[in-house]
């Protein structure tokens, strides 16, 4: 960011000028009217496809092992922080 250029909370810049947020949600907009979403379907199906014929199925199951580690890691440490939650 450049020096002396704040942003709100919302991450609108101060100086009038757009901010990074702002100008990658323009974008998005923009790119979402032009080309619709059958076209991101298209895209993310053809990229889905090609990642499964690039890893094999153990790499899915590490990869989702991993993630509900990950959560319940999370689920944990937010249970220990709200003393309201009844332990278990």
């Amino acid at each position: 960011m450049a020096e002396g250029r704040g942003t709100d909370q919302n991450g609108t810049a101060d100086d009038g000028n757009m901010s990074v947020r702002e100008a990658g949600r323009k974008g998005g907009k923009t790119t979402r009217a032009r080309y619709g979403a059958e076209f991101f379907q298209e895209i993310g199906s053809k990229g889905g496809k090609t990642v499964s014929e690039r890893y094999s199925n153990e790499h899915f199951r590490e990869i989702g092992r991993k993630g509900g580690r990950r959560v319940a890691e999370l689920i944990a440490r937010a249970k220990r922080m709200d003393p309201d939650q009844p332990a278990e």
